[in-house]
């Protein structure tokens, strides 16, 4: 059997991608997006796994069940759903650029790499729920699966190999096109990059590439009361809260954020959350980490107030004074940095993925 390229449709770029662009220069200021360097064959088997519901325990879900590409890998829900029998209580952040994060999830609670986040995301009950010893025998008995782990150097199927597999393909999954990227903004969103970076001062964690820092603060979202509302929602919280430790995660009705790993003692730390990446923006409403505003306008509008109401919220983020004109050119500043969207061949596996496999003669005698 032969894995054809050009049937699959996979066109990666390696290296670096350079953009002409607006951007200011220096590592921590906005720029565009340099792609990683990517193995095609890796990145190619990464592809076909993400889009294949036999990861998750029941096979309901697939990674792409939630991380939709023409919703810009999110999935354009307030709120996540989860494996059959729960729901989600964040809202489903993009994954386009994440390869070059440096944490992970609304709390930041991964922060070593991606392939430990896809052994979280592929395990985790309320998430796919899967077993890892029987997704990997699920997947040793596909013989697409088995000819791919060898194009891509990894010998036989295994878990480890899954896990290094799906990072090489979401490093695939940069963006690209942006007007903000190409020097093609329009005049408003000039002004609105202009009042970003100056008035603002949006840019002081909203920096780099991917406008982001990574850090995690307090800016006074109110909570989603469908989280608490919502006994399936609540019940995933609740162990969720009760594995990560969190005291007395049976009464409270809030969701703590990096609080579970910033400072666990001094509550100082609660409701704080990742600064998101700005990219992609206009694929991935609704907003914020539980999804409470539907618009960037509304997004915009919420800081130019000074934020919400929280004890811990952060002492800098005060009322901007914009006015409705400078708000929408900020608005327009953030729609310039989305670019083409990722939904073609090359980033989404479009040939069915058959379960009838051929029988396997004397299987007694095989040997895995």
């Amino acid at each position: 059997m032969t894995i054809s390229r050009s049937k699959r449709g996979l066109a990666l770029t390696l290296g670096a991608v350079l953009l002409a662009g607006t951007a200011l220069a220096g590592s921590d200021q906005l720029g565009p997006i340099a792609a990683p360097e990517v193995n095609e064959a890796k990145a190619l088997l990464g592809q076909r796994l993400f889009f294949d519901k036999r990861l998750s325990g029941d096979t309901a879900l697939s990674c792409s069940s939630c991380h939709q590409p023409d919703k810009g890998f999110a999935d354009g829900l307030a709120l996540s759903k989860a494996y059959p029998g729960s729901k989600g209580f964040r809202n489903t952040p993009t994954l386009i650029n994440t390869a070059l994060a440096d944490n992970w999830f609304h709390d930041g609670r991964i922060g070593t790499n991606l392939n430990d986040v896809t052994r979280e995301m592929i395990t985790e009950d309320y998430l796919m729920n899967m077993d890892m010893r029987l997704m990997q025998e699920r997947v040793k008995q596909d013989p697409v699966y088995v000819e791919m782990f060898k194009a891509a150097g990894y010998g036989e199927p295994s878990n480890g190999s899954i896990r290094k597999a799906i990072p090489e393909y979401l490093a695939t999954l940069t963006s690209r096109g942006s007007p903000f990227d190409e020097g093609t903004m329009s005049e408003g969103a000039k002004r609105g990059q202009a009042l970003f970076e100056g008035k603002a001062g949006c840019s002081v964690c909203h920096s780099g590439s991917r406008l982001t820092d990574d850090q995690a603060y307090n800016i006074g979202v109110p909570e989603n009361p469908d989280i608490w509302s919502d006994p399936m929602r609540h019940m995933t919280y609740a162990a969720f809260a009760q594995f990560m430790g969190i005291e007395n995660y049976m009464n409270i009705r809030r969701d703590v954020g990096a609080q579970i790993i910033r400072n666990p003692v001094d509550r100082s730390d609660v409701g704080t959350f990742n600064t998101p990446t700005l990219r992609e923006l206009t694929y991935t409403a609704p907003y914020m980490h539980n999804g409470m505003f539907s618009s960037l306008f509304e997004v915009v509008a919420f800081y130019n107030a000074g934020g919400g109401d929280d004890v811990n919220k952060d002492a800098r983020i005060k009322p901007l004074g914009l006015s409705f004109a400078e708000q929408k050119e900020l608005v327009d500043f953030l729609e310039s940095l989305s670019g083409d969207p990722l939904t073609g061949p090359e980033f989404v596996w479009q040939e069915p993925i058959s379960t009838n496999y051929p029988a396997i003669e004397n299987w007694r005698d095989v040997q895995n």
